[in-house]
């Protein structure tokens, strides 16, 4: 049975508490996002900590994963979309300035760089970890993503949005900037199905963003029979880690 130690803090910043769990006791920590509605323990529901097993028994990976509590908020039907901006912007700052320093605490490495993964909504989260803290994270395996947050504004645009939304961001990026500098030494995977309600151009988008500002990046297709779902997520997320962490 794999290692499982769960923890609970009101975060000040988002002002809710928020499950964080951990599968696994050394090796590269993967942060783990959930799909849009999906807490901490999402990804054990869904078979993902049983088939990464293998990776996290030998050692490899330690994997962390926390409450989408942006994501929720993006598929919430009560707020507008300048709320729903804000939340995503809140829980960067929750990321950075609580999650990541405790994961790194647990790691008894202050300094530790760590995986970004997830899917849907779990993979812009990942895309928006790196490219905002590089300096965090070392690489990001984004399977299966939405990325254009605009179909959520109504209409609006706000600085909250710009600064959360790497499709509107990394193309300002200032050349010769530390943040612009240690994203070309990052990598961005960016593998995708193409089969029942996938949507391969969001990944080439990225990919094209990305790529014009000289980022390491790399579309995977997986062809017609991966759908967006858990099945392809389970197949995706072993590989790669395998490969990478």
């Amino acid at each position: 049975m794999v290692d499982k130690v769960s923890s609970k803090w009101f975060s000040p910043r988002l002002r809710t508490e928020v499950l964080t769990v951990r599968y696994g006791h050394a090796g590269t920590p993967v942060l783990l996002f959930p799909t849009a509605g999906g807490d901490a323990e999402e990804c054990e529901r869904f078979l993902m900590i049983k088939v990464l097993t293998p990776l996290i028994d030998a050692g490899k990976i330690r994997v962390y994963s926390c409450d989408s509590v942006a994501g929720r908020a993006w598929i919430s039907g009560e707020h507008s979309g300048l709320y729903k901006a804000r939340v995503q912007n809140v829980f960067n700052e929750f990321l950075t300035d609580e999650l990541a320093p405790a994961v790194r605490a647990d790691c008894r490495d202050g300094s530790i760089e760590m995986i970004a993964a997830g899917a849907s909504i779990g993979a812009y989260n990942s895309l928006v970890a790196v490219c905002r803290n590089p300096e965090i994270f070392k690489m990001g395996i984004c399977m299966s993503g939405t990325y254009d947050l605009s179909r959520w504004m109504s209409g609006q645009h706000s600085q909250d949005l710009h600064v959360v939304s790497p499709l509107h961001f990394v193309p300002y990026l200032e050349e010769g900037s530390r943040q612009l500098a240690l994203l070309r030494k990052r990598m961005i995977l960016l593998p995708t199905g193409e089969g029942r309600w996938e949507a391969p151009n969001e990944s080439w988008a990225v990919a094209n963003v990305l790529g014009k500002r000289g980022i390491p990046n790399r579309v995977d297709l997986w062809g017609k029979h991966y759908d967006h779902d858990w099945v392809t997520w389970r197949d995706m997320l072993p590989k790669y880690l395998a490969e990478h962490a």
